[in-house]
Order: C-alpha cells, then structure tokens, then sequence
C-alpha cells in the first residue's frame, strides 16, 4: 500500500480494506510507519514509538478496527509493561503492570498499536512542550502549537501518521487540539468510558477519554467499542438507544440551538473564532434548525475557580505519588507543575470541598438551559494557536516564580486575589471547553471554517449528560453540508526536506 493511497482513508474505510482483502494489514501498517518517519522529524508527535513491536503483534479478526494503526496518548491509556510518563521526568520510570480498560478494548477491536503521542507534563497545559519530549508543532503551520494536552495526537493524525489517536479531556484535552489541528473530537459523558481498574473516575470525573480523528464516523465508531462499565466502576449509565455508527448516518430532527461567542472569562475572543460560530449557525439554520443567541447562566469566575482547585489538588496528588513510588524530586518536574502543587497542599481542604460542591450549581445551571435548548454552540478556543515557546515568557515565569515565593513563606495567597488572576490567565485562551468537564456532559469540536490563511478553526458544539447520539447525528449532517477532508491534501508533502520551524 502507497503511504499516497494511504492517506485517502479514514479507519472505518482502513478497516474495510482490510477485511474485504483489498490490502493486508502489514501493508497499512507498514505505510503508516513510512508516514511517521517521514513527518514525525518535523512535527515531533509520537514520544515513544513501538513499531517493532506493532509488527509483531497479531491482529484478532472481527473487530470494528482489524489492523488498523492507532496510537495512545501517553497519559493514562496504560498498556502493561509500557512507560507511562505523563510527559513528565519524574514519571518517565513509570511501567504499568496491566492494560487499562481503554487498551483492552482498543486491541479488541483491532487496533495495531505502534506507539505513544507526546503530552504536556501530567496533560496540564493547552500547548504541548515538555522538558521531557520537546514541543510537538502544528501540521498546519511548524511555528504554531497543536494545543493540548492531547497535542501530540492531534498533531499525528492531522499529519497523517494514523487516521485517529488516543486522547483524553480534563479541560478541553481532546477537544482543543481538534480545533487546532482540523480534527473532529468528542468528549463522551461522565461514565461513559471506564477509566479502570487503576481509577474509578479521573479527576472526580472531570476527564474521560476517546479520540481525536479525520472524519466523525472513527470517533462514533470507537465510542461503540469502548463504552461501557467496568465492575468496579462508581456508576452505569444507560447505553444509547441506536449504536453512534448509525446515529452518525441519521439526519437529526430540527434542533433549537443556543449561540453564544462571549467568553465566560470575559477574555477577548479572536474574531476568527467568532466567525466561525457565525458561519456555523448560518448554516445551521439552512439546515432547518432553530437557531438563536442564548447561553447557560453561569458565573464564569466561579467556574473558574472551581476548575483551578481541582487541579491544584490532582497535581499536588500525582506530585506526591511520583516521589512516593518512583523517587521524584522537586527538580524533576516544571517551574509550573511545582507552583500548581504549592497551590493544592495550601489550599484548605474545607475550601477544596467547597469549590468541588460549586459543581452542582453547574451542572444544575445547564441543566435548566437544556430544557430550552437541545445544544449550545460557540467557540472551541477563544484564540487561535500560541506559538511555539510564545507562553513561556520571561514575565509568566517570574509572576511564577514570585508566587512560589509567597508560599514559601507562608502567605495566604488563595484568597488575595492573585489566584484568580492566575485562573484568568492560564484559561483566557481557551475558556469554553471547562463547563462541559465539570458538569460531566458530551461535547464535540468540528472543523468547519478555516482562515484566509488556511488554519482551521473549531466551533464547539454541547450537549445534555448521555447526549451523544445528539451530537453524532448534527456532526454527520454538518460533516456533509461542509466537509473538509480535502483540507487534508495539502499536508501530504509535510517532511519531504522540511524542518521544524523555530
């Protein structure tokens, strides 16, 4: 198989080749491991590669995915006896004894995997650089950051080293690196997809995982592979009423959408984000749905906040562990990482509860909205890609640098205001993708406008909790009315005497 012929197909049609014999899986593999050693010098997506192993591996007959080449995430998506490094130094000993429930059911369905993507340490930023694996650039545009924290397979799939890769959101991981890389991503509903048996929930359940793909029908298809509880898991929630395969092929009933372009942050929103939301919602409205400005009555600060806490506890957490088990020090993680564990074992844990019960008022705020409305829209981002190096500059790192020393020395600073400032900062980029983690709710980025300059732009579509049949049926119907798979041709020459940018 030409890596060319390739790059024509989506994991669905790989997969179809595959079983009608059209190909043989060593062929497809062997192309797309042609593919990563072409690009993956210049876009630096794939951290841990294990192509000798994916040729050795034997593929079971039947799955959805028979020998089609996936990549992991190299955070959670545990495989046994494989690093695990979270991105980061201290963690780069890490070796799972046992596969997760995710890979279990990824190699189930065939899947032949041929490697790790590169994350940002413990998956904490929307950019993908690490001291561990480097920065991870745009296929787009090498200057440019793929987002994060699933940067590193957005970046593979765009560049076409496998038609989707592992992702996991905790705060819009999957969703913003669809965005900037002109991918399609779904985040599935709390207790949707197991996160066992390591864990009953990630981040009390803020995260879950899935893919970031080409085309709607992979995601929709791996969601019908890997849903479903584990025993031992915290909750069972109904399983949909049609597989999402077919929802995909359904067109949806009119659906009354509420449109808004407004940061909750009160951040500036890029106006080629904007543009985006408005083109969507005119085509939407072509579509004969109902379309109209409405947004869920949310205090933005106060979302903020809440989803500042948690990190700050799960980072202090998995700081504590990487000594505990494996020897860290303080030296081995990021200036950033370290002041956001400062911050949790600071944090008192009455307040800790208090901003973790904040998620009720939530979840019940979009709750009341959906009994208007049948989905929000606005933008996946507030602003388009950072470049590369452009968010570690010399002011962030001493605004850093001297809040550390405040809590060195003892000062109280989570209620000085200089937190806030902080959530304000890290979040203004990207402030539309929280609300969905805290509230345990589907939603989904579309790649369905570009700039003059051809860089795509996400809109950014939610749901009510196990909505994601919903959101397949629009993405299907959207995905025909504006398709943008010919998007893709004009990487096919990436790496051909190419470099990364500086």
């Amino acid at each position: 198989m030409k890596v060319s012929d390739y790059l024509q197909f989506d994991a669905v049609g790989l997969a179809d080749l595959v079983r009608r014999k059209k190909v043989t899986a060593r062929e497809v593999l062997n192309a797309a491991i042609q593919r990563a050693e072409t690009v993956n010098p210049a876009i630096n997506a794939i951290c841990l590669p294990q192509f000798s192993d994916a040729m050795k591996a034997s593929v079971p007959e039947g799955g959805a995915f028979a020998g089609v080449p996936f990549l992991l995430k190299d955070l959670a998506q545990e495989q046994a006896g494989k690093p695990c490094s979270y991105g980061s130094r201290a963690l780069r000993d890490q070796v799972p004894e046992q596969d997760s429930a995710y890979v279990r059911r990824a190699k189930a369905a065939g899947l032949v995997i041929m490697g790790r993507t590169a994350t940002p340490e413990l998956g904490l930023k929307a950019v993908t650089e690490s001291r561990l694996w480097g920065a991870t650039r745009n296929p787009w545009d090498l200057r440019l950051t793929p987002g994060g924290s699933s940067g590193g397979s957005g970046a593979a799939v765009a560049a076409g080293i496998v038609p989707m890769a592992g992702a996991n959101d905790g705060g819009g991981s999957i969703r913003i690196p669809a965005a900037y890389n002109g991918l399609f991503g779904l985040k599935p509903s709390r207790g949707r997809v197991s996160a066992g048996p390591g864990m009953g929930e990630h981040w009390n359940g803020a995260s879950t995982d899935l893919v970031v793909s080409r085309s709607v029908r992979d995601s929709a298809v791996m969601l019908d592979c890997l849903a479903g509880a584990e025993p031992g898991d915290p909750f069972r929630i109904p399983p949909p009423e049609w597989p999402y395969a077919d929802c995909v092929r359904q067109a949806p009933r009119p659906l009354r959408i509420g449109v808004f372009t407004e940061s909750p942050y009160g951040s500036d929103v890029a106006p080629e984000c904007v543009e985006a939301v408005e083109a969507t919602a005119r085509t939407l409205l072509e579509l004969g749905h109902h379309v109209e400005y409405a947004r869920p009555g949310v205090d933005g600060r106060d979302l903020a906040r809440s989803y500042l806490g948690q990190y700050f506890g799960e980072v202090s957490a998995m700081m504590d562990q990487a000594r505990e088990q494996y020897g860290a020090r303080d030296r081995d993680f990021e200036l950033e990482t370290r002041l956001l564990g400062m911050l949790g074992r600071t944090l008192p844990v009455p307040e800790y509860v208090r901003l973790r019960q904040q998620w009720n008022d939530f979840a019940r705020a979009l709750g009341a909205f959906f009994e208007g409305f049948d989905l929000y829209l606005c933008p996946t981002t507030g602003q388009m890609p950072a470049r590369i190096g452009e968010l570690d500059t010399p002011g962030h790192l001493q605004a850093a640098s001297r809040l550390m020393l405040l809590l060195r020395a003892g000062r109280l600073v989570h209620r000085s205001g200089m937190v806030d400032d902080l959530a304000m900062e890290s979040l203004a980029r990207t402030p539309f993708t929280q609300l969905a983690n805290l509230t345990g709710t589907p939603a989904m980025s579309m790649p369905l406008h570009w700039t003059a300059e051809g860089l795509p732009v996400g809109v950014h579509f939610g749901a009510a909790h196990g909505g994601e049949g919903v959101l397949f049926g629009l993405a299907g119907q959207l995905e025909a009315a504006l398709p943008w798979w010919h998007h893709y041709e004009r990487l096919a020459e990436l790496g051909r005497g190419e470099r990364a940018a500086g």
